[in-house]
Formats: C-alpha cells, sequence, structure tokens
C-alpha cells in the first residue's frame, strides 16, 4: 500500500528507545521534562483526571465504542448479516468529525497533486476537504434506472488512467442525497480492484443505520479485510446530534497495511492532539442513548417517506416522482426538466416562503431535480411537500 511522504515516520531516537524498553521492562522512570500539570496535582477540581495524551483516543472511551461496534458479533445493529466480528479498539481513531477524518486519511494516503475518486451525485465536502490538502478529486459517476448503481467500470477507467496518482477510494454507505447503499457484487468488485492497484477505501458511513427500503445484503465496509479501508461514522448522525462532535476511524485491512497505516496516522493525530477527556467521558453515556434516538429517527424518516408517496399520488398533476432511496436523511424529488431548478426554487423562496437544495448542488447530470428531507414534524414536512408540488404546477402554467 501506498503512502503519503509527507508523514514523518523516521525511527525514534537512542533516548526513545531507552524509554520504551524500560516501560516494557516494568521500569518506571521519574520524567524530569514531564510538563503535564495534571500528574503532578495540579488538575482543577472540576477535572480531575489524570490526562493521558493516547493519539487515538482515551483508551476507556475507545473500549466503549468497540463493545457498542461489536454487539451481536456484527458491526451492523439492524439485524443485518455478521460483517464485522468483535471490534478492536487499538484499531479505533476517536476525533471530532468525519470531516476531520477525511483531512487526516488524505494527509495520510496522498502527496499533493495525488488523486481521490468520489461520487457523483454527492455532498461537496470532500472536493473542498481536498482542495485544502492540495489534492484532486476524480468523480465517478452513480447511475439511475429505477435504482442507484456504481459506475464500476468507470472507477477502473479512472485508476488506469491515474496510476499510481490514485490513492484512494470514497465510497458513501448510503451516499446521499441518493440514499443508496454499496451493493454486495459492487462491493466485491471494487475491493478486488482497490487491492489490485494498492488503492485505499475510505468507507463514509454515518448514514448506515438509516434503512428507507431495506437493500438485501446490505453491509458496512467496517471490518473490510480484502484491502486497506477507514470507515468513519460518528454521533453527528448516530444521535442525530450535530452539535455532539465525535466521530471516529475504524481501520482495517491486511495486517502489514493495516500497521504501517496505523504506524503513520498515529504520527498525524498526536500532531493534532487527542480528544479531550471532557468530552470523551461522556461517550459511554451517549452510547447508552444510541439505540432508542436511532430508532425514533428512523421511524421519522420512513414516515414522512410513506407520507410523500401519498402525496404524490394524490397530486392532481402527477408530473412529480420520488427516486428510490434504499437508506438515509434525504431523498430526490424529480419534476419536468422544462422547469429551471433554479427558477423553481427562487419561486419557493419568492411566492411559497420554503427553499429546497437544487439537483445541480450535488452535481446531478441533468436538470429537474430538488433534494428534500426526511426529517421535519410531520405536519411540517407536508406543508413543505404541498408548497413544493404548488410551485412546480405553477411554473408548468407559466
Amino acid at each position: 500500500m501506498r503512502f503519503s511522504s509527507r508523514v514523518d515516520v523516521t525511527d525514534p531516537n537512542a533516548i526513545s528507545l531507552a524509554e520504551a524498553r524500560a516501560k516494557a521492562d516494568g521500569m518506571a522512570l521519574m520524567k524530569l521534562n514531564d510538563s503535564n500539570p495534571t500528574r503532578h496535582g495540579l488538575a482543577p477540581a472540576g477535572i480531575p483526571n489524570v490526562y493521558e495524551a493516547n493519539p487515538r483516543g482515551p483508551v476507556a472511551a475507545r473500549r466503549a465504542l468497540a463493545d457498542f461496534l461489536g454487539r451481536d458479533g456484527s458491526g451492523n445493529r439492524d439485524g443485518g448479516p455478521d460483517v464485522n466480528g468483535p471490534v478492536d479498539p487499538d484499531r479505533l481513531y476517536l476525533l471530532s468529525s468525519t470531516s476531520q477524518a477525511y483531512s487526516w486519511l488524505i494527509k495520510l494516503l496522498c502527496d499533493p497533486g495525488d488523486v481521490v475518486l468520489a461520487p457523483k451525485p454527492g455532498y461537496p465536502l470532500i472536493e473542498s476537504i481536498a482542495r485544502l490538502e492540495a489534492v484532486d478529486v476524480a468523480e465517478y459517476q452513480l447511475l439511475y434506472d429505477g435504482s442507484w448503481m456504481i459506475d464500476v467500470a468507470r472507477i477502473e477507467e479512472l485508476l488506469d488512467e491515474y496510476g499510481e496518482r490514485a490513492r484512494a477510494l470514497v465510497l458513501i454507505n448510503p451516499n446521499n442525497p441518493t440514499g443508496s447503499y454499496v451493493h454486495p457484487d459492487e462491493r466485491e468488485r471494487l475491493v478486488r480492484l482497490c487491492a489490485e492497484r494498492q488503492v485505499a477505501i475510505i468507507a463514509d458511513e454515518v448514514f448506515f443505520d438509516y434503512a428507507l427500503d431495506p437493500l438485501p445484503g446490505r453491509r458496512r465496509l467496517a471490518g473490510e479485510g480484502g484491502v486497506l479501508t477507514f470507515a468513519l461514522d460518528g454521533f453527528s448522525k448516530m444521535l442525530a446530534a450535530p452539535h455532539a462532535k465525535v466521530g471516529w476511524i475504524e481501520v482495517s485491512g491486511p495486517d502489514a497495511d493495516v500497521a504501517e497505516a496505523m504506524r503513520r496516522l498515529d504520527v498525524i493525530a498526536d500532531d493534532f492532539l487527542p480528544m479531550s477527556d471532557l468530552i470523551a467521558d461522556r461517550i459511554p453515556e451517549l452510547l447508552d442513548a444510541a439505540p432508542a434516538q436511532t430508532e425514533r429517527v428512523r421511524e421519522r424518516t420512513r414516515g414522512n417517506l410513506d407520507r410523500l408517496r401519498r402525496l404524490l399520488a394524490d397530486d392532481d398533476l402527477g408530473v412529480t416522482d420520488v427516486l428510490h432511496a434504499e437508506g438515509g436523511w434525504n431523498v430526490l424529488l424529480r419534476f419536468p426538466s422544462a422547469i429551471d431548478e433554479s427558477e423553481l426554487v427562487l419561486s419557493l423562496i419568492d411566492r411559497w416562503r420554503a427553499t429546497a437544495q437544487p439537483g445541480f448542488f450535488f452535481d446531478m447530470t441533468s436538470n429537474g431535480y430538488v433534494a428534500v428531507s426526511l426529517l421535519p414534524e410531520p405536519a411540517v414536512f407536508e406543508d413543505g411537500v404541498r408548497r413544493l408540488l404548488a410551485a412546480v404546477a405553477a411554473a408548468l402554467e407559466a
């Protein structure tokens, strides 16, 4: 597996080696240079713990998270097939968000000018973060024909085109805004392609638990052993709490690749400093709340999707439909392409006091789409859909 040359992983000096040997032998050394005040009786009364600067995050928090992720022998937590088995807490990294995770992983895998492959339609976050890292993004398409599918042949072409510059394939499982999971046959082909070309997979699975139309055989990529894989998740979506800034990376794949990746990722994590104990101490409590909160959100999204389908079926014009979504919080509505997306949204704002995100925000390949959230309270959601349908009708009459 290829890694960025930007991460300094030179061998430790003689002093560091001697300190490590002493620790392994059980010898406690007085550290004359120890500037951690919590080891010297100076911790504040409200934060009494001794601070241990583990680059992957506090061990206790990672153990609690690993136990949660490995419940019932799988990482699905939704009755899906056995995928991960027990999760190793040493292969978890705690950090503030999946955005930070993308940044760390691009640093780990890419030198400036290298390339990551990312899906379109998709959220523009990846391109923005890659640009900050001086890394290019090559887009591969998700194709729609009654359901969404990954253009695996195009990914293979891009991997051949960019050669050694191609360092990572981003898979959103399920994608936002299409709501499509990575299908079992797609996964098998992509893992094989990436393993052959020594390309890592970055799997963003923050919406995984929010199935709308369950896909048979859907699986997390977390725990994938066939190629170096970094699975991303976090509390922002799990708890429906964007202010709960806790995310994590789970590393898996061939043992040698995992060991080298983690050796380098430790350097990055250490440079950016570990997660605060103030936050980490709450992780077990938040994990306890996660199943009920996830189910609460899932009930809302599924209910609103059913409500949306009824509203569209009852619409007199019958020109607006919802694209098939397998999971997530958002869906795409399709209306006649003769209506300009921007003009439709502007009319929503001016005349109906509502707004929506047009398809071009997500790089849809043609006109005639808006993204709609399934999260609002049912009455508010229904009112918003009715306003949108009224705006579509008015646009056709104009």
